[in-house]
């Protein structure tokens, strides 16, 4: 599929990736921006782009918005909080919406999807960690609804004559995010810089990917990638370990800190200490990241820093 002259839905369009998504598709396309900003911002995205604030959890939203004159959908909108705290309700959420978008897509004869999944359907999987790896076993909720929608996107390939591009994401960080590590850093920090606690043991080591990096992979797998089911990991093919990401955030804020480490091999319940993805399917579809993992850390982190510094007033 090309990705010029098409009328184009995003789903939470007004998130970090997806706003990232719909600025990169805007020059040479039609994009209808869908979110129900609960976490993400209406000013992230153009002036002039089309927007509809909306639940997809509303069945009858979603098949008002997703009409015959649609060309393709990328779908992202979700809870992404792996450590959410009410489990259930991330899943049935999370389902639901991807079950309404692909019910009401059939039913207007829109047939190409494009979904963001996660490498946290992979589990507790050896490293580096390939498409084909099985049997998948995720361990926390968010993880289970992503392979949940997987296999809701694979009924609708293969019966439904639909086209999936499914990208199974590493940590994607980059501008106005919240709520994960490097911001949660940089906020403990600005409340007292002399010493920063750190959950888990610090050895916790994943891959980072920068946003546009992110966006440039899942853009150039659609335009090259034609198969019914395409599945392909987007990460780096480095990591950095959260003493790293600590360091690196110090670094960037001109501190030295004291760290204390709250104990134990990963930070919560669910969460997965160590992740690193296999990217030679996207490699051999001659695209490669622009930034490593470390230097998409310290470029997010000055990002994030001058950010909520800014929020702040300081």
């Amino acid at each position: 599929m090309q990705l010029r002259d098409q009328r184009i839905i995003v789903t939470g369009a007004a998130g970090l990736v997806g706003s990232q998504l719909a600025k990169r598709l805007t020059p040479a396309n039609e994009v209808v921006a869908v979110d129900n900003l609960s976490k993400g911002s209406r000013a992230r995205l153009p002036d002039h782009i089309e927007f509809i604030q909306a639940d997809l959890r509303n069945e009858t939203k979603t098949h008002q918005i997703i009409t015959d004159d649609i060309d393709a959908v990328f779908h992202l909108a979700a809870h992404t909080d792996t450590n959410h705290s009410d489990p259930r309700a991330l899943f049935e959420e999370n389902t639901t919406m991807t079950y309404n978008v692909l019910e009401a897509m059939d039913a207007a004869g829109v047939s190409r999807i494009g979904f963001t999944s996660s490498s946290t359907i992979y589990g507790e999987a050896p490293r580096p960690t390939n498409e084909s790896y099985g049997p998948l076993e995720p361990i926390s909720a968010y993880g289970a609804a992503k392979l949940a929608d997987e296999a809701l996107l694979s009924r609708f390939a293969h019966t439904k004559g639909f086209t999936v591009w499914c990208f199974r994401f590493a940590n994607v960080v980059g501008p106005h995010q919240r709520g994960n590590v490097i911001p949660d850093f940089i906020e403990k920090l600005l409340e007292d810089s002399s010493e920063l606690t750190i959950l888990g043991d610090g050895r916790q080591e994943k891959s980072y990917l920068y946003v546009t990096d992110c966006i440039s992979a899942m853009c150039h797998v659609v335009e090259h990638a034609d198969k019914s089911m395409n599945i392909y990991n987007l990460g780096t093919e480095s990591t950095t370990a959260v003493k790293q990401i600590a360091d690196i955030v110090a670094s960037v804020m001109g501190i030295d800190p004291v760290y204390r480490f709250t104990g134990g091999d990963r930070g919560w319940a669910g969460d997965v200490p160590k992740m690193r993805l296999d990217i030679s399917r996207l490699n051999g579809l001659d695209w490669e990241p622009t930034y490593s993992s470390d230097t998409a850390v310290r470029r997010a982190a000055k990002e994030l820093h001058a950010e909520i510094r800014s929020e702040r007033g300081r």
